[in-house]
């Protein structure tokens, strides 16, 4: 019994209470268009543990697991206030500094060496991407009708 619970400490340790602050779709992989493991509602209670970009790993109460993008949590689980915060204390440092001292902040990862190395042409993205180009008499006759004009701008150093 000892080593089962040893065994799956690690995800008892990582798992961090959060709360939808959206319905969200419930993905079994780290991406968009990734099979719908089942549609989560607004203030679902969540445990949120790893990331891969912009997703997050969450398992439901109900056990189902799967990925949601980060931005749809809220962590703390429902109703939680930020840690050390009274309303008193907010509203006073929104007095002092027209901030509520509250922020935000979100990164995605970029490539890795792996990915680089990995990469492999995909002609069908590149024919899509160049069907979005215009031509320069294109550009330039719609420059004419918003009675655009031409302006260089200098490269900054």
């Amino acid at each position: 019994m000892k080593s089962i619970v040893f065994l799956f400490f690690p995800l008892l340790v990582h798992a961090e209470p959060a709360t939808l602050v959206r319905a969200s779709e419930l993905k079994a992989q780290p991406a968009s268009d990734a099979a719908t493991v089942t549609q989560l509602a607004v203030d679902a209670a969540v445990d949120a543990g790893d990331r891969s970009g912009g997703w997050v790993k969450v398992r439901t109460s109900s056990g189902a697991e799967g990925w949601v993008k980060m931005l749809a949590l809220r962590y703390g689980g429902p109703g939680a206030a930020k840690r050390g915060d009274s309303g008193i204390s907010q509203a006073i440092n929104v007095a002092r500094t027209g901030a509520s001292g509250t922020q935000v902040t979100t990164g995605v990862r970029g490539l890795d060496e792996t990915d680089i190395k990995t990469a492999r042409p995909n002609p069908a993205e590149l024919k899509k991407l160049e069907s979005y180009a215009e031509s320069k008499s294109s550009s330039a006759g719609f420059a004419e009708k918003g009675n655009l004009k031409t302006q260089r701008v200098e490269y900054p150093k």
